[in-house]
């Protein structure tokens, strides 16, 4: 046979580029790499050569690869790489971890499932699996380096590929490679977008393998092969590696021995006649036990088990060892790291043979393959890949798995679990009642929904609502909220308010629980839409009647409703009244009747919110969501972390806001609910300007308002611009701010906002203004602002107020107007808790009583407002109320940490160079530094000379490095 090349052709830059970036790994930091290239190019010998180079260097390589046929087995591109190592891993490793992450590990690593004593967050918030890998990863590379290794993405399933776009978003914060091949036309769409933000944000390294040339070529197949050969195979591979290797296989090889079998398609194979014609020779030198074990492995997976292929090619135990060898001899397949567990030499093989196996053999080859597994223990969700494949129609028992499977899947796999869902309807007996057929759609369109897929989803619910029958009237409301629901996330408003008010229409008794429920829905209808008189008068249809049927939690659900409507319509008093009854009823129901309708407490929580009861906002908030993680109601989760999200922002916690946030945004990104989205980047984007962070404030604002262009013009997207309006503002743009601001809001009096929240956008818009030296419009602004609070009578919208009135007035030169309004703003922000907003009016305050010529008052506001906003972690606020003081010649005496004398590095580095250094880090020139914390651009320059001294650097990227680094040993320790 023509020999090939031992050694590596045609890939000298990838060589050079994987040098680097181990290179770049072993000084601490994370990389990624991805090889791009179509079937046959190289991908995976080129990243052998990658394992090789690591193990060379001493670090931990972690490989996993995807198959064509497994795309339903959830995560088993990761649980390939890493299940097998943390098996072996010491559990005092494992132990050191939270007991949250391990559960989450346990969800997803088969390894570690006894490891799962928790529960397992909801799907809303998979995205906690997602983190647990990341510090999994991060604690592996706290002892070596990391390489990941992550082969044939193209066949990735769907909770593999969402993991892998939340690395790719957030990269282990330690030494890790992340090392990705693909084929270029088929990588999932998710997966392409989460790779374009990294090409975008620079955090990845392409590499595009193309055909080799012609003398690379014939490097490759060495002097046996005549020139003339060569040449043919050439052209016949078009360069294509893989392909030329088939075929200089097939040059010299006997053609003698092994019967027969089918040639596969080429059509089928995607590959070249003649390669699809060299394979086929290649296979039929096998002898028949081999050919067989061959045929079972293909069945059983790639990686596959030689007891499992034994199994699936009924080949006896005592033949199966001497067939595997013929197989590696032949190079047909290939050891692994892993003991008894094999690879085909490419997927194209192990194609070629599946697909040349009779139909009906694999069928009972599978059916075989589910049976071993089952005996072995296996997971449901392995055991259902098979019986999939091989179940018949009306196989009650393989319905079963299915479900199982799917009800497994949902909370981390959504997408897969609607496969299993769907399987198994597929496989239920006609006979089957429409109870269970309409339970399984059920329970599909809720994965669908929860992996964005919501035209299925609502298909679905079309299809179980026809199923319905006429006498199950509870089960067909429930359906149609649901159905409702989803056209809500469709913005098909009008087609869910037909569909409610036609369901209640066609109801015998109007005055039935089941009424309503239909009537509370259609009261949330109103606030899509932003109706807030029709969602008040559905909501007191609903209570009216309610109260003769003696269903408490029904009840409480329908004062809660109708307590938030009056809240949103500007109501208050009339609110208030129904909060208290809501807040009495529910406090009296047990968690299990208040589980019969969550969205009482829900709703209560949200109406105390906006009354400004922030504790008792916080304590039914916190209760819902125990209730909603228990039974499993995770519709309600994103609501009520943005109840908690503003609650905590409100009263001062700053980074436990931001922290809700963050994790409520990387949920909204997985389900595909732009609506979600757009909602929770806006709240990120208030928590990181409370924090002064401006650049995440306003990176995730424009984000925001760029979803919501998507959306209908509701409360979504007039909120984002407001956001979009306050960071805009602070970064120096005040016209675009307005421009942000008045026109998704309706114009200058912002009609298209709640009533309740009017107060606080006014005063924004009276900032602007004044930033522009419009003196009359901010006037017009402030008086808006004062109207809206006195309408509604909420301290909130008063200290807002108040606060307006003091900025004009202050501009006005009329400095004692200005503090009695700003120290009113202050006593009412106090009232109701929420001391960075006092801590602004303080701010605002001192500035009049230093225009005033009162300069001790003036210090006294000033350092009480400072304390508070440093307390608050209000740092950017701060900043400001501090330049407050120095202007006034007093020096600040806040208790910074000192730099460690005996220490070196950036332990050495005072709390306020450790500042500037973090800016450093996000890409801020000196001046952008000195604007962000109120000092001059000469102070700054010398914390930069400081910091060069201490950190024995000559550069700003090597004072970037440093802290980065000192940030990834922290956060290992």
């Amino acid at each position: 046979m023509g020999q090939l090349a031992e050694h590596l052709v045609g890939r000298d830059k990838e060589l050079r580029c994987f040098d680097q970036v181990l290179a770049d790994i072993d000084r601490g930091g994370p990389a990624v790499i991805q090889l791009v290239g179509e079937p046959g190019m190289g991908k995976t010998r080129l990243l052998f050569e990658l394992t090789a180079k690591a193990n060379a260097r001493g670090h931990v390589v972690l490989s996993g690869c995807a198959a064509e046929f497994e795309r339903d087995l959830p995560f088993w591109v990761f649980v390939d790489a890493l299940d097998e190592y943390v098996q072996g891993l010491d559990p005092r490793l494992l132990d050191a971890l939270d007991e949250s992450v391990r559960t989450e590990l346990a969800s997803v690593l088969p390894a570690l499932s006894a490891l799962g004593g928790g529960t397992a967050a909801p799907h809303d918030e998979r995205y906690r699996a997602h983190r647990a890998i990341r510090q999994l990863l991060e604690h592996l590379a706290a002892f070596k380096p990391v390489v990941l290794v992550l082969d044939d993405l193209h066949w990735a399933d769907s909770a593999s590929v969402e993991l892998l776009g939340a690395l790719l978003r957030r990269p282990p914060d330690a030494a890790v490679l992340t090392a990705l091949a693909f084929r270029p036309r088929q990588v999932p769409e998710r997966l392409a977008a989460a790779l374009e933000r990294a090409h975008r944000e620079e955090t990845v390294v392409r590499l595009d393998l193309t055909a080799l040339s012609r003398d690379q070529a014939n490097e490759l197949l060495d002097e046996s092969v005549g020139r003339a050969a060569a040449a043919a195979l050439y052209e016949d591979s078009g360069g294509n590696p893989f392909y030329l290797e088939q075929l200089a296989r097939s040059v010299s090889r006997s053609r003698n021995g092994g019967s027969p079998v089918p040639a596969p398609d080429a059509t089928v194979l995607e590959v070249p006649p003649a390669v699809g014609a060299a394979l086929a020779e290649e296979l039929a030198l096998l002898s028949p036990g081999a050919r067989r074990l061959l045929e079972g492995a293909a069945v059983a997976g790639d990686p596959f088990a030689l007891e499992l292929a034994a199994a699936a090619a009924v080949v006896p135990e005592a033949g199966s060892a001497e067939a595997l060898d013929e197989l590696l001899r032949l190079g047909l397949v290939r050891q692994t790291a892993v003991p008894r567990r094999f690879r085909f030499r490419h997927p194209l093989v192990r194609r070629a043979v599946y697909e040349a196996t009779p139909g009906g053999w694999r069928l009972e080859a599978h059916e075989r393959t589910a049976a071993a597994l089952e005996e072995r223990g296996a997971s449901i969700a392995a055991r259902a890949h098979h019986v999939e494949r091989s179940a018949r129609k009306g196989d009650l028992s393989a319905v079963a798995i299915l479900r199982e499977a799917g009800e497994t899947a949902a909370r981390r796999a959504p997408e897969t679990a609607a496969i299993w869902f769907g399987d198994a309807l597929r496989l239920l007996p006609n006979a089957a009642s429409a109870e269970e057929r309409v339970e399984l759609l059920l329970a599909r369109a809720g994965s669908l929904a929860a992996s964005g897929h919501f035209l299925d989803s609502h298909s679905a619910l079309l299809e179980s609502i026809a199923l319905v029958p006429d006498e199950s009237v509870a089960l067909r409301v429930r359906l149609t909220t649901a159905c409702a629901g989803v056209e809500h996330l469709l913005g098909r408003h009008d087609d869910a308010r037909s569909r409610l008010t036609g369901a209640l229409e066609n109801l015998e008794n109007p005055d039935s629980s089941d009424a309503v429920a239909l009537m509370i829905e259609l009261s949330v209808d109103g606030f899509y839409r932003m109706e807030h008189d029709a969602m008040r008068e559905w909501a007191q249809r609903a209570l009216v009647a309610a109260r003769p049927l003696g269903d408490l939690p029904l009840t409480a659900a329908a004062v809660a409703t109708l307590a938030y409507a009056c809240v949103l319509g500007g109501a208050i008093p009339e609110a208030e009244v129904h909060r208290a009854e809501a807040a009495v009823l529910v406090d009296a129901l047990p968690d299990d009747e208040l589980g019969l309708r969550l969205d009482a407490a829900v709703n209560l929580a949200a109406a105390e919110l906006d009354l400004e009861r922030l504790a008792e906002a916080e304590a039914h908030a916190e209760r819902a969501m125990a209730v909603a993680r228990a039974t499993g109601q995770n519709d309600f989760v994103p609501v009520l972390v943005y109840c908690l999200g503003w609650v905590t922002r409100l009263r001062g916690r700053l980074a436990d806001s931001a922290e809700l946030f963050e994790g409520a945004v990387e949920g909204a990104r997985l389900s595909g609910n732009n609506q979600s989205l757009a909602g929770n980047l806006l709240n990120r984007s208030l928590s990181a300007l409370a924090e002064g962070d401006l650049q995440m404030a306003l990176s995730t604002a424009e984000e925001s308002v760029d979803l919501s262009r998507r959306l209908d013009e509701g409360l979504v997207s007039a909120s984002a611009g407001l956001v979009l309006a306050a960071v805009l503002l602070e970064t120096g743009d005040p016209a675009g701010a307005v421009d942000a601001l008045v026109e998704p809001a309706g114009g200058k009096d912002l009609p298209r906002i709640p009533r309740a929240w009017a107060a606080s956008w006014l005063e924004l818009l009276t900032r602007c203004w004044l930033a522009l030296g419009r003196s009359d419009e901010a006037d017009l602004a402030a008086g808006h602002a004062d109207a809206a609070a006195t309408a509604v009578g909420l301290r909130m919208a008063r200290s807002k107020a108040d606060r307006a009135r003091a900025a004009v007035a202050l501009e006005a030169g009329d400095p004692d107007l200005a503090t009695k309004r700003a120290l009113a703003s202050a006593a009412a922000a106090d009232q109701v808790g929420i001391p960075v907003e006092a801590a602004l009016s303080r701010t605002l305050a001192g500035q009049a009583l230093a225009q005033a010529g009162q300069p001790e008052r003036a210090v006294a506001e000033l350092q009480r407002a400072a304390a508070e906003l440093d307390a608050c972690g209000a740092l950017r606020y701060r900043n400001a109320a501090e330049h407050a003081l120095r202007r006034l010649g007093r020096p600040v005496h806040r208790r910074t940490r000192p730099g460690q004398a005996d220490r070196v590095g950036v332990d050495a580095l005072t709390e306020r160079e450790l500042e500037v250094a973090r800016l450093v880090v996000d890409r801020r020139t000196n001046p952008e530094i000195a604007a962000t914390l109120f000092l001059s651009p000469k102070t700054i320059e010398t914390h930069m000379h400081n910091m060069f001294r201490k950190l024995d650097v000559h550069s700003r990227i090597e004072v970037a490095r440093a802290v980065e680094r000192a940030g990834r040993a922290t956060s290992d320790s």
